[in-house]
């Protein structure tokens, strides 16, 4: 086969795995162990979106309703309101899930900074989808629980480790002055 065919052939291949949500869901911690079916389940209640490049996802402040799944495109998350950078997701990366735990303020900005197609998945179909399928919803609920104690941990780790920093800079500026 000519090496024409084989790029065009294996690019082909690439781009239907990029766009096939289902292959995506599968590498989202909380839906990476379930099976076909579980995650066809799922993809029925995901809703795709589009952003252009600028646009905001959602604002800190506003009440979070769901999940976002990168399909394609790069986001930042932003702290307002000095709008500083906490970090930049791209295709496979998610965001927002603390919102299907609770409906709380979401604590930064999103913003996408290049045109963006996301998969969102909401509170009230989350919550229908527990009202047909008790098991799969507590299995999901459960995986974003413990992934978002996992960051909870790693946050603290993070503010300790900044607190000893800030403690060691501090009685340095002490001596300094003595």
């Amino acid at each position: 086969m000519s090496s024409f065919w084989t790029d065009f052939l294996r690019n082909h291949k690439e781009k239907k795995r990029e766009h096939n949500p289902l292959e995506l869901l599968s590498r989202v911690p909380f839906f990476e162990e379930m099976n076909l079916h579980e995650l066809k389940v799922v993809e029925q209640i995901l809703h795709c979106r589009e952003y252009q490049q600028g646009e905001y996802i959602f604002h800190q402040g506003e009440r979070g309703l769901g999940m976002y799944i990168i399909r394609k495109g790069v986001v930042a998350v932003v702290s307002e309101p000095d709008n500083h950078e906490l970090s930049e997701l791209k295709d496979g990366d998610f965001f927002g899930e603390v919102a299907l735990l609770d409906d709380s303020y979401r604590s930064a900005t999103v913003r996408a900074k290049t045109d963006c197609t996301v998969f969102g998945l909401f509170q009230p179909d989350l919550a229908a989808l527990i009202e047909r399928d008790h098991r799969l919803g507590l299995k999901i609920i459960m995986r974003v629980a413990r992934h978002a104690c996992q960051r909870l941990r790693v946050s603290n780790e993070k503010i300790i480790s900044l607190s000893a920093e800030l403690a060691l800079l501090k009685n340095s500026a002490t001596s300094d002055l003595k």
